[in-house]
């Protein structure tokens, strides 16, 4: 079995294009992490034509058009934003450069699409909303453990099937594989990337507003520690919430960054969501010591005790759902409220956590 660090998560699935080639074009920008590669191929698989790329560092740009050959390099940032045949910008650049990117992009026309977290304080958020507003340009962010998983988005489908019931609480694990060495010097630096609960903890809040059918939430307990990294006092390798939505349902969470070598993937992603007439789990990248191939889910309820195996069978929609909401002022992907909420809730339990000392 292969093991990764997840550094270059991409998944990949059939192409279903909803658009011709040309017709919603773009552009990767900002290529800092390797979720770059997951975002176009999500794009691409659904219609989007890749036009450009650009990064400073030149030896990250060569990588990222070998694997897209097709793709033009770019001179400068300036060239992409200036290009009137863009529409959207697609970036992953370190987190706290994020915003300020984004507002870039739709300040000249474009809909922007960024990896998670998509804002380390406060007023990087309202400048975007602001921003998002007064140009009518989106801000989308890659919540790829629920939109690039078929096992998540099966379960969003199950959920609004009424197969479970009413959501009442969402449990979400979300541990990764640290491997210090591959990363870069950003990643230890609490400015840059915003601390754990902001970033990786910023899918566990999205999914818990999604599952849930919440429109806010709140923020009752948070923590943060390092236990185990000294050598990098700014990193925050454990962090953990306790949310209550406004319709009642309820919110825990853990993320972390211990995933011991042992394990066959980059970290063992699970949920739980609860409903008044059953449950469902997912297992999202490994069923472990059983199945090494992840999206598997269960589900109980009234009818009985089922076991699903979704890879390959289920698809992403998001991204086609969300080529057409640009293009035709929807927003049948992901509302704009949505997102900007679920990057809200996660500052607020960055900014509430205790401090645990290890």
């Amino acid at each position: 079995m292969s093991r990764s660090n997840g550094m270059n998560y991409a998944p990949q699935g059939k192409p279903s294009p909803v658009v011709g080639r040309g017709e919603f074009v773009f552009a990767a920008t900002a290529l800092d992490h390797g979720h770059i590669y997951g975002m176009c191929n999500g794009l691409q698989e659904a219609g989007a034509t890749l036009k450009w790329a650009y990064d400073p560092d030149p030896s990250r740009l060569a990588r990222f058009i070998e694997t897209y050959p097709r793709v033009k390099a770019a001179a400068s940032e300036d060239e992409i934003l200036q290009d009137k045949e863009v529409s959207l910008v697609a970036a992953a650049a370190i987190p706290n450069l994020r915003g300020p990117l984004g507002v870039k992009a739709m300040e000249h026309g474009k809909h922007y699409f960024t990896d998670k977290t998509p804002f380390t304080d406060l007023g990087q958020l309202e400048r975007a909303k602001i921003a998002a507003k007064e140009t009518g340009r989106k801000y989308s962010v890659y919540y790829s453990e629920r939109l690039h998983v078929e096992s998540a988005v099966y379960a969003g489908q199950l959920v609004k099937d009424g197969a479970i019931g009413r959501v009442v609480q969402v449990l979400g694990l979300g541990p990764h594989r640290l491997n210090a060495p591959s990363r870069p010097d950003w990643f230890f630096s609490k400015e840059r990337y915003g601390g754990i609960l902001c970033d990786i903890g910023s899918h566990q809040i999205e999914q818990f507003l999604y599952y849930a059918g919440c429109k806010d939430a709140e923020v009752l307990h948070s923590k943060v520690a390092n236990y185990n990294n000294p050598n990098y006092p700014e990193l925050e390798d454990y962090g953990d919430a306790t949310l209550v939505g406004d319709n009642g349902a309820t919110n825990y969470f853990r993320v972390d960054w211990l995933t011991p070598d042992g394990l066959s993937t980059w970290g063992d992603g699970r949920m739980v969501i609860l409903g008044t007439n059953g449950y469902i789990e997912l297992r999202k990248y490994v069923d472990i010591a059983r199945e090494s191939n992840g999206d598997q889910l269960y589900l109980v309820n009234g009818e009985g005790e089922f076991r699903l195996e979704l890879g390959g069978k289920v698809g992403y929609p998001f991204f086609g759902e969300f080529i057409l909401d640009c293009l035709n002022g929807t927003e049948k992907a992901m509302t704009q409220a949505h997102t900007f909420k679920a990057a809200e809730l996660c500052l607020q339990a960055q900014a509430k956590a205790v401090r645990v000392s290890g």
